[in-house]
């Protein structure tokens, strides 16, 4: 699908806020909020905006302690089997195929440094991992809840 830069503000305003009214996005990009909401239904309906979610700060609900851990994989591991098997674990926030050495890369997320461990321990247990690579998250620096399209909201 083709945007133009009203609908790359439209999709920047809702990256930013997606509880943001029709007629407040309407105000910003110079439409009124019927013709938001069709420019919306549209960029739904088209695969560009997948849905709408709740980004929830993970220190809020205990979860203090991340990591990336890269995963080596046995010779025919597909990115589907990686997948089904990553999805089976709470901690997985995120998974990757990558490319370099490792096979993927895992974003996990913990209570504590215990949590962590036991959610490793877990992913290693699967048939296909031969050995991983951890690296744990000291502190956050930036992070986004979308990429945006060009052009600022």
């Amino acid at each position: 699908m083709q945007m133009d830069a009203v609908d790359q503000r439209i999709v920047a305003l809702l990256v930013a806020d997606a509880r943001a009214s029709y007629a407040e996005i309407g105000a910003k990009v110079s439409l009124s909020a019927p013709a938001v909401k069709r420019r919306v239904d549209r960029l739904r309906s088209s695969g560009v905006i997948k849905g709408f979610t709740a980004v929830i700060e993970p220190s809020a609900v205990g979860w203090t302690t991340e990591a990336f851990v890269e995963l080596f994989c046995t010779g025919r591991t597909t990115p589907a089997q990686i997948t089904v098997a990553t999805r089976r674990h709470p901690e997985v926030v995120g998974a990757y195929t990558v490319s370099g050495q490792a096979d993927a890369l895992v974003h996990l997320r913990a209570a504590d440094i215990g949590h962590l461990e036991q959610a490793l321990e877990r992913l290693r247990a699967e048939p296909f991992v031969t050995s991983t690579r951890s690296m744990v998250v000291l502190s956050r620096l930036v992070e986004t809840p979308a990429a945006i399209p060009a052009g600022n909201p």
